[in-house]
């Protein structure tokens, strides 16, 4: 018996991503290998649009099997029933001489045409990076409650929950997108009050200590203040090109200054991963994007957080760990959302 497939595709800032996959998770494409191209993100909604469908097509062209229906995971905020992008700040055009990003944007109208009759299921990137977590991932589709971190430009999250967490009539997995499908913006929680600006415009957001650019900034602002660094060396004294990236390279060869970088980013992550314990009491908390790769620099001094906030017995019941499916989270996620979907409407 044939398994069935769908379509994964991530739209991301820079590239849009995009791949046949099978119900276990497992690619269904002849090639072995996703369909990535640019996203056109600031090149208006016409252009954005055909480089999705596009990227569609061709994953549709080069699946084993002929697809049921595709995901599309987005970072912004996503009315799937609606067929809407109601906010996403990275798409959009400039206008005028301001950057007009997307409002209200009728995305599942717009690529109709590059569907093939296909439906089309959307959502926000990082609730799907947690729904492909629970079911591909971590969560082997058994966890009662996954939390996930998306640590990369910014820090998203998502949660999905299986019907033993809950009390009362449900089916799941059910991944939590809040009343106006906004939720759940888990890098927005506050872990210093009146603490550093976040993009979002508040203080204190762990968003703000945990998120790229956040971190390059403690970096640079150690070596203004003198620190002796291999991470200036490797660089060649341009300190604009430091990334996470490079600060967790030196950080492996020991690097003073990189580890406590690490530490200081750790310990505010922490307090929002204790934070999180407290409210969900998840038994699976998966730590994704690419800013996670750090290792344990970042990850032991985040625990030690984390035991510090959380109630002891609920912090005992959690598996905090890296996600496994980090490089491929938004395509498998918008295959998740697709095929759960699909599940409940035969």
């Amino acid at each position: 018996m044939l398994k069935r497939c769908v379509i994964g595709v991530d739209l991301g800032g820079t590239n849009v991503r995009a791949q046949a996959y099978y119900e276990d998770g497992s690619s269904a494409s002849r090639s072995g290998k996703s369909v990535e191209a640019p996203s056109n993100a600031q090149m208006g909604t016409t252009a954005i649009i055909a480089a999705v469908g596009e990227a569609i097509s061709q994953a549709v062209k080069d699946a084993a099997q002929p697809p049921i229906g595709v995901g599309l995971a987005i970072p912004g905020i996503v009315d799937d029933a609606a067929g809407v992008v109601r906010w996403a700040p990275n798409f959009g055009e400039t206008v005028d001489g301001v950057f007009r990003f997307w409002d209200n944007v009728p995305v599942r109208e717009h690529l109709k045409p590059h569907l093939g009759g296909l439906p089309l299921f959307m959502g926000n990137d990082a609730n799907l990076a947690a729904l492909g977590e629970y079911d591909f991932g971590t969560g082997r589709g058994k966890a009662k409650c996954l939390v996930m971190f998306t640590l990369g430009t910014g820090v998203g999250g998502g949660i999905v929950m299986s019907p033993a967490s809950l009390v009362g009539d449900a089916r799941g997995p059910l991944v939590l997108v809040g009343g106006n499908q906004g939720g759940a913006e888990l890098g927005h929680i506050v872990v210093q009050g009146g603490g550093l600006e976040c993009g979002a415009g508040s203080y204190g957001a762990l968003e703000a200590y945990c998120g790229r650019d956040s971190i390059v900034k403690r970096a640079q602002n150690k070596l203004k203040r003198g620190w002796d660094s291999s991470l200036n060396d490797m660089v060649g004294g341009d300190w604009s090109r430091i990334t996470p990236k490079l600060i967790s390279e030196a950080a492996e060869q020991g690097d003073p200054m990189c580890l406590e970088v690490w530490e200081d980013v750790g310990h505010y992550l922490g307090l929002g991963i204790g934070t999180i314990i407290n409210v969900f009491a998840p038994d699976v908390f998966a730590l994704g994007g690419q800013i996670a790769k750090a290792g344990r620099p970042l990850l032991a001094t985040a625990m030690r957080a984390a035991r510090e906030v959380a109630i002891p017995y609920l912090f005992r019941d959690c598996h905090i760990t890296l996600a496994e499916q980090i490089d491929d989270a938004g395509m498998l996620g918008g295959a998740a959302l697709a095929l759960e979907e699909l599940k409940w409407k035969g």
